[in-house]
């Protein structure tokens, strides 16, 4: 399947040579960011359509997919402000992907309903923090990023890096330990 399928050649061919590797990445990013399937689709869709325009020279890149999930940041980033700016708000369709999920596993329901609810939770904790604080926890955490990485690409000091990590890691657990845990001794007794 060519990733923009209208196009032919040996132009289209040489771009979804070069992108192919990332694209797996890049999906998971964008959908870490968007919060839902279709969403991230298009985030993606739309990079790499523009990428086909311009067709920057990815080879001569140290590190492609660093630089490929910066761009998708800020263009996720520019999207965000223009829809800010319109007012309509589109249907968030994370209940049907919850569904599919759950048509699509293999395990008993109690364990996929769970994992299903991790997953949501995850993410709803992940949107919780500020823009800086989940652009670097995504960047390292979940697509392995080193801090050395993160302070080329996003121009930004190791220790404002480590801190903005720190907060967010302390954010998360502190999400994550209130929902989790009653909040008092006779609640737990009960469960």
């Amino acid at each position: 399947m060519a990733i923009i399928p209208l196009l032919a050649g040996r132009r289209a061919r040489q771009f979804e040579q070069q992108l192919r590797p990332h694209l797996p990445a890049l999906y998971r990013y964008a959908f870490r960011l968007c919060g839902n399937r279709d969403d991230a689709e298009d985030l993606v869709q739309e990079l790499l359509t523009r990428l086909f325009e311009k067709q920057p020279p990815l080879v001569h890149l140290d590190n492609p997919q660093a630089w490929l999930l910066t761009v998708l940041y800020r263009q996720y980033i520019d999207a965000r402000r223009k829809s800010q700016r319109t007012p309509t708000d589109l249907n968030d369709a994370h209940s049907d992907e919850i569904l599919d999920n759950l048509h699509q596993r293999r395990d008993t329901p109690d364990h996929a309903l769970e994992q299903t609810r991790l997953q949501h939770d995850l993410q709803q904790a992940i949107d919780s923090l500020n823009e800086e604080q989940r652009l670097v926890v995504l960047l390292h955490d979940v697509e392995g990023f080193t801090l050395p990485q993160l302070q080329a690409v996003l121009d930004i000091p190791g220790g404002t890096l480590k801190s903005r990590l720190h907060r967010a890691r302390a954010r998360l657990r502190e999400i994550f330990s209130s929902e989790r845990e009653p909040s008092t001794p006779v609640e737990r007794v009960n469960e």
